[in-house]
């Protein structure tokens, strides 16, 4: 390949990530958003995780997985319990790979 193609791939790259997220903060940035649109924004994140998340705790091999040996699923429960009560990420994240890793070893899936 060559280099400017390489270059030029890494640029238009860089503009498709920045400007989507510079527009925003320019343009809003001397602006008071109404309460509403402040409170509905605080779920975005939240949202976003549950979107990304859910389809990896329920789906296995393109089914549906509720069944007692989705290791996933059972450990997601008391995750989010530590999460909610703590509102620590990475005693969430800490907590859940403890319990798939004890899971694991435990019924050696």
């Amino acid at each position: 390949m060559d280099q400017k193609v390489i270059f030029l791939t890494i640029l238009g790259m860089a503009l498709v990530t920045y400007v989507p997220r510079l527009l925003p903060v320019y343009f809003l940035s001397s602006r008071s958003l109404p309460p509403l649109v402040v409170d509905w924004l605080r779920y975005v994140p939240v949202a976003v995780l549950a979107a990304m998340l859910f389809p990896s705790l329920l789906v296995e091999e393109g089914q549906v997985a509720l069944a007692p040996s989705n290791i996933f699923l059972w450990a997601a429960f008391p995750t989010f319990l530590v999460a909610w009560k703590t509102r620590s990420l990475f005693g969430s994240v800490v907590v859940g790979m403890v319990l798939v890793a004890a899971a694991r070893y435990v019924f050696g899936s």
